[in-house]
């Protein structure tokens, strides 16, 4: 039988491209360097977020640029307070190592991005939206993936900063109440990119064999 060819499939290097992207992907902590980002290349990277995937193409985000370094400043504040924090969770040597990490690059990297998800962007009633209202969040975190990935293609790092008090990231970006801030990234041109995460290759955790992790039509089911 004649093997039908697929007229949708990128060719070779396109399809590498993807794939280089995804696994060569790092949350970016320290390699920043104080090269400032073009606006047309933000735009661009920008764009790239603006085209994910949303349910009921509710286009929920929107995105803060921060280049003011008083703001900046008083972001980094709050991110001190909450890893102080978090610190409180763990004891001895697992202590001592969390301590040791560098878990932000607020003011190392040239801009910071927030991006928002906004819960009244498409209105009361938005297809696909009725039985799980997180649907917002969830598309946020495809225009948040789409940002990463491009930047990774244009040799951009991201680092997304995770310990902050998002009420106190609410008054100091002035967002309406309807604005959640979902990430806030550091964003910069970098030294490198590391071969590993950050935590596995500090040994804090070990990626998950994929094989543990799929299920045939039931939950178990191997």
């Amino acid at each position: 039988m004649e093997t039908k060819v697929n007229p949708h499939i990128f060719n070779a290097d396109k399809k590498q491209g993807v794939y280089d992207a995804i696994y060569s992907r790092r949350d970016i902590r320290k390699e920043f360097l104080p090269d400032p980002i073009p606006q047309e290349m933000l735009l661009k990277l920008l764009d790239a977020a603006h085209h994910a995937g949303s349910v009921g193409f509710m286009q929920p985000w929107s995105f803060v640029v921060i280049d003011d370094l008083d703001i900046r400043k008083e972001v980094k504040a709050s991110f001190e307070t909450e890893h102080l924090r978090a610190a409180q969770n763990y004891e001895g040597s697992q202590k001592e190592l969390y301590e040791s990490f560098k878990l932000e690059g607020i003011l190392e990297s040239p801009i910071n991005v927030c991006i928002t998800c906004d819960s009244t962007r498409a209105g009361k009633h938005v297809i696909g939206r009725n039985s799980i209202p997180e649907t917002d969040v969830y598309s946020t975190c495809c225009a948040i993936q789409n940002f990463w990935l491009a930047a990774r293609a244009e040799g951009i790092g991201v680092g997304w900063v995770s310990i902050l008090d998002n009420t106190k990231l609410k008054q100091l970006l002035h967002l309406p109440d309807s604005v959640t801030p979902i990430a806030y990234l550091c964003v910069g041109y970098v030294n490198h990119f590391s071969d590993q995460p950050l935590l596995e290759k500090a040994g804090w955790r070990k990626r998950l064999p994929l094989e543990e992790l799929i299920h045939r039509n039931k939950w178990g089911n191997k």
